[in-house]
């Protein structure tokens, strides 16, 4: 089947899945394919939970009409998604970055809300399953979308911008992660710029981070709307206050507005600016902009504070990489408070850069004023020590340790990659 004719069905049956567990009725099921499953072997009970069709890519499980064999089911449902976004007609914005894009995607929705009926990527579907599904959640009804490209791997930010085809772009930052997938930091370099090259060839443009060097150099000849701390950019802002929640001062046609947040680290400074600039390039009222950001709550173990009955938290522990955990440190050094512990887990997916990494970040730890230092994964407990830290291979055994014997009375940052799942002593810090 081609995709026009596919498309005609889906516009009959515009809901789209691929776990056959949470079917909705008169949906279409797409049988993805990952390495411990066949999603072949469930089309059939997709069917009978109330899925329209199934797309199916081995023609033995065609037993009926309501099954459409294809070729591959996963190239298909990209497929289909880039006809769908052809037909809709509105602006997309692309959000991809080292650190901080789903905070900002996150932001930006909530600023564009107040004008626009939005859609965007929810939590982190920002793959090549996630952005297709992203762009068939789209509707008439949809005035803007917002969509969040991630990768590991060269060449997966030029797949993501071929099938949401965006009109403008963000790269929130450029640092080092997923250097075992894409090598070495140029290859990350080279990745994440994939997005600006769409751009330039589409004649679109991006919000850029002109307070960043590299994204300038990577920006060139791509029509850009700059932020920054400079007047001279269209939104310009200053950091204002860090104590406990981040405050920005930011510059509109009528004067300067503090823009309160919710969010905690110097940090997401770039995050809440590129929001505000958004908001004004699409003409929001700076008051409702001023209220979205005020009114957004960080979740998911992103720069989050959490106040317990004898500790205040800092968790920021979805994920972690050389640059996002020197800046959430450095932020905390610069804090406030007389009794800072941090918790720090394994920063994955670093390849031949691990062990060096994680020495600059053991290092750098040693030459701050914290009272306490617990380190957990193999790879912080083979760093080499001069002063005394407790090392844990695991969560576990750090979660029985404090179990015995209770942290009280602290600031406590925790921070890493969520492999390491550090969210999971949050039940043993009272």
């Amino acid at each position: 089947m081609n995709i026009a004719s596919l498309y005609d069905i889906f516009r009959n049956h515009p809901l789209v899945t691929t776990d056959s567990r949470n079917i909705s009725s008169n949906s279409i099921f797409f049988a993805l394919k990952g390495d411990t499953f066949n999603g072949n072997t469930f089309a059939g009970g997709a069917l009978l939970k109330g899925a329209a069709f199934a797309v199916i890519d081995e023609p033995d499980f065609a037993v009926s009409d309501r099954y459409i064999v294809v070729d591959n089911v996963l190239l298909c449902l990209q497929q289909l998604a880039r006809y769908h976004r052809d037909q809709l007609g509105l602006p997309i914005l692309a959000i991809t970055g080292t650190n901080g894009k789903t905070t900002t995607k996150e932001l930006i929705a909530a600023v564009l809300l107040k004008k626009f009926k939005v859609n965007f990527t929810q939590g982190n579907l920002n793959n090549h399953i996630g952005v297709p599904l992203t762009i068939l959640s789209m509707n008439g009804d949809t005035e803007f979308g917002v969509v969040e490209m991630g990768a590991n791997h060269p060449g997966e930010i030029k797949i993501l911008c071929g099938i949401a085809n965006p009109d403008f772009g963000i790269i929130t930052n450029i640092g080092k992660a997923h250097l075992e997938g894409f090598g070495s930091f140029e290859g990350v370099i080279q990745t994440k710029s994939e997005l600006y090259d769409f751009l330039r060839e589409k004649s679109g443009k991006c919000f850029l981070n002109a307070d960043n060097p590299l994204l300038i150099k990577q920006a060139e000849n791509l029509e850009q709307i700059s932020y920054g701390k400079s007047t001279d950019y269209f939104m310009a802002g200053e950091l204002a206050s860090t104590d406990n929640f981040l405050v920005v001062k930011a510059l509109f046609p009528k004067g300067w507005l503090y823009l309160h947040s919710k969010l905690v680290g110097d940090y997401n400074f770039e995050n809440l600016l590129a929001a505000a600039c958004v908001g004004k390039y699409f003409e929001v009222d700076p008051l409702k902009i001023q209220k979205a950001l005020a009114e957004y709550t960080p979740s998911n173990n992103r720069s989050q504070l959490i106040r317990k009955e004898k500790n205040i938290l800092i968790m920021d522990a979805y994920n972690a990489n050389p640059t996002s955990m020197m800046a959430a440190l450095s932020n905390f050094a610069s804090m406030n408070n007389d009794s800072k512990c941090v918790i720090l887990g394994d920063m994955l997916e670093l390849g031949d850069a691990s062990a060096e990494e994680h020495q600059k970040i053991t290092d750098y730890i040693e030459e701050q004023n914290f009272t306490n230092i617990f380190l957990v994964g193999p790879q912080f407990k083979n760093t080499k020590d001069r002063t005394e830290k407790k090392k844990f291979d695991h969560v576990e055994l750090l979660s029985n340790y404090l179990k015995t014997q209770p942290i009280e009375n602290k600031f406590i940052l925790i921070k890493g990659s969520r492999g390491i799942h550090l969210e999971k002593i949050l039940e043993f810090l009272p």
